[in-house]
């Protein structure tokens, strides 16, 4: 889309069409904001935001089947969003250490209006 195409009441940069991220960026958010808006997932981001879990664990909190459980940790951990380790034949999960999975804890705890519990 050139600046002639755009149909604005105020003048627009020019260099602003190339500051807007790519297509793959804005799917990258989008698949994050999917995560989020599922209420099952938003609770076990809150539990692995605050301690290293096995899905037995999570699922024991959550009161869901480990088979459910997994299906949202195998969801979140292709997003990025939680990272995983193994332990013998145990699998444990917590929030990643970047950028994005921070914003989330910080955004999960301020919609609680509560602290870290680290």
């Amino acid at each position: 889309m050139t600046q002639q195409n755009l149909h604005l009441h105020h003048p627009i940069d020019a260099e602003f069409p190339q500051k807007m991220p790519k297509d793959a960026d804005f799917i990258k958010a989008s698949d994050i904001f999917q995560q989020l808006c599922d209420p099952t997932r938003l609770r076990i981001l809150w539990i692995l935001a605050h301690s290293e879990q096995c899905v037995n664990n999570v699922a024991a909190l959550i009161h869901m089947s480990t088979s459910v459980v997994s299906h949202h940790l195998r969801s979140l951990r292709q997003t990025g969003l939680i990272v995983n380790r193994r332990e013998g034949k145990e699998m444990y999960y917590r929030l990643a250490d970047d950028k994005t999975a921070t914003l989330v804890h910080q955004m999960i705890d301020d919609i609680f209006e509560m602290n870290c519990l680290k």
